[in-house]
């Protein structure tokens, strides 16, 4: 059985969600071993905005990217990442320009006589 859970991040308040986002970053910092001050330093934040989110208080979206970042898990937002989709139409129209077989009429500058 799938359990479905969105559930859990619907019933979570606003501030909950803030808390444990800085309790991931806080354990990925950890788990990295570096310090407030490194990783403020590679984001291009103060310590003090490390420290905010870390406590569970709010940074601005461009802070936490910063942060993010510099623990290199920019990869964690891919999920918003919208992908590209073809249209049906579009994609029969697709499949109708492909070749179905090969031409017997070959480019006459390809055809090159062996001098032997």
């Amino acid at each position: 059985m799938m359990v479905n859970t969105n559930n859990k991040w619907l019933s979570m308040s606003d501030v909950h969600i803030i808390s444990v986002l800085g309790k991931y970053v806080k354990e990925q910092r950890l788990v990295q071993n570096k310090t407030q001050a490194n990783i403020a330093e590679m984001a291009g934040v103060n310590r003090w905005t490390i420290s905010k989110i870390e406590n569970g208080e709010p940074v601005s979206l461009l802070s936490f990217i910063q942060i993010l970042r510099a623990l290199n898990l920019l990869e964690t937002l891919k999920i918003f990442e919208i992908p590209t989709q073809i249209s049906p139409l579009e994609l029969a129209k697709l499949e109708k320009k492909k070749r179905k077989r090969a031409s017997k009429n070959i480019d006459n500058s390809l055809q090159k006589q062996s001098e032997w």
